[in-house]
């Protein structure tokens, strides 16, 4: 541990005044925990590697991602730069138009990932990277409906007529595929299965959708592919409904890739707000019994991705490569017990009961607000390659026996859902 990382731990505390958290989020913003450097477009990187481990491909843009980070930017009071980084991956769809078209068309395969839309680009000139990729991701499409909706729902984002066409192709592309039997990577960019976190992202956007024609009185979105108008958008919700309750609170019900616990599903509690109270109960408990761990939390169990000494079987080519296709090899470096343990979700459970206690006013909610903080705090770390900064890693994995962070130090999207936290953390406290 470091002088740095032992001043911070001094600072972790089991109640927190306003004054608390303001002076550790000051000393956190003096260390560049919360530095969020754009690209020369307003995209964001998946990390700021600043040319170290540039191996992982993390330089390069994911709409999830950035739509994350945004989201953050957005509700800490930095609307500007979410809005530039919504218009610059609307430029980026704008691009990708002829692959909505073309699967709507039935002239390109949707089975085919490279054929759909491209939600992993080159941010710098916003053009497409050669490698094979797991494309096939709606929950990174539904994550950008549902904040261009948001931020245009405020006034903040005035839509352009080439932007509202990427709109409407987006959601003819989801009734073409039938987004809510459709077989994506999903969040994790894995073998694709029927996803109740991709489903639940998908009708998150559509809802945001259908508000924000409502509250902007806009009423439809004609475009060459179709009309759309609340008459669709409701069908397809409840299509999307009917599925994700099917599943939930499963993340797939396949027999051939079932899967019972799953942490992205916590993202359709916060930010997302399209589960109900009892759903949302059921995740995060399940959540806490079956993913928790020292560090972190893991993605599912069976995840084999930055599995135990994980540097030493994969060569840098193959750490984060596509394996959509065939998991096989790298599932058989996995011994039970030995999942990453990622850092970006503590945060968000701290979110999620900091708004449970706005509701209940329990002091069980705030406890577990504080809990799971002090335990995303407890992930910041300091390099030997980047002294003075305390940083959000990726995730912790076993090294010789030793949970360490993996080469992504800082992952931006864990910044930026600690950064939620802080917000979250500074309401009802004097």
């Amino acid at each position: 541990m470091t002088k740095l990382t032992e001043e911070l731990r001094k600072m972790i505390k089991n109640s927190y005044s306003l004054k608390d958290i303001e002076n550790m989020e000051s000393f956190l913003i003096k260390h560049h925990t919360f530095d969020f450097p754009t690209l020369p477009t307003g995209l964001y990187s998946a990390a700021a590697l600043d040319g170290i481990n540039e191996y992982t491909g993390y330089q390069n843009v994911w709409v999830r991602d950035n739509i994350h980070i945004a989201n953050a930017r957005f509700d800490c009071g930095f609307e500007h730069e979410a809005v530039l980084c919504l218009k610059s991956l609307m430029k980026h769809f704008t691009k990708e138009l002829p692959r909505f078209k073309a699967i709507i068309d039935g002239k390109a395969d949707p089975e085919n990932p490279m054929k759909r839309p491209h939600i992993r680009f080159n941010g710098e000139t916003l053009s497409e990277l050669p490698e094979k990729w797991s494309h096939a991701q709606n929950d990174a499409l539904g994550y950008l409906l549902w904040l261009y909706c948001k931020a245009g729902k405020t006034g903040s984002l005035k839509p352009t007529e080439e932007e509202l066409d990427v709109l409407a192709h987006l959601v003819i592309y989801w009734k073409k595929i039938k987004y809510w039997q459709d077989k994506d990577s999903g969040h994790w960019e894995e073998a694709r299965k029927v996803e109740a976190s991709s489903i639940g992202t998908a009708i998150a956007g559509l809802m945001m959708l259908r508000d924000y024609l409502e509250d902007r009185e806009i009423g439809e979105i004609v475009s060459e592919v179709g009309v759309i108008d609340l008459e669709l958008i409701d069908d397809l919700i409840t299509k999307g409904k009917k599925a994700l309750f099917d599943i939930l609170p499963f993340e797939s019900r396949e027999l051939e890739s079932e899967r019972k616990y799953d942490s992205a599903l916590l993202f359709l509690i916060f930010p997302l707000s399209v589960i109900n109270e009892p759903m949302a109960d059921k995740i995060l408990k399940q959540t806490k019994e079956h993913l928790q761990g020292e560090i972190g939390i893991k993605r599912y169990l069976g995840d084999s991705f930055w599995s135990a000494d994980y540097k030493e079987k994969m060569s840098e080519e193959l750490r984060t490569s596509d394996v959509s296709d065939d998991m096989s090899e790298r599932d058989s470096l996995l011994e039970k017990g030995e999942e990453a343990q990622w850092c970006i979700f503590d945060s968000t459970v701290s979110v999620i009961y900091g708004k449970n206690f706005q509701n209940t006013k329990e002091k069980a909610d705030i406890e577990k607000q504080i809990q799971y903080f002090n335990r995303a705090l407890k992930q910041i770390v300091e390099i030997d390659v980047k002294p003075g900064k305390l940083l959000c890693p990726e995730l912790f994995y076993l090294e010789k026996g030793k949970l360490v962070p993996n080469d992504v130090v800082p992952l931006l999207w864990s910044a930026a859902n600690l950064a939620q936290a802080f917000r979250e953390m500074k309401r009802h406290r004097i």
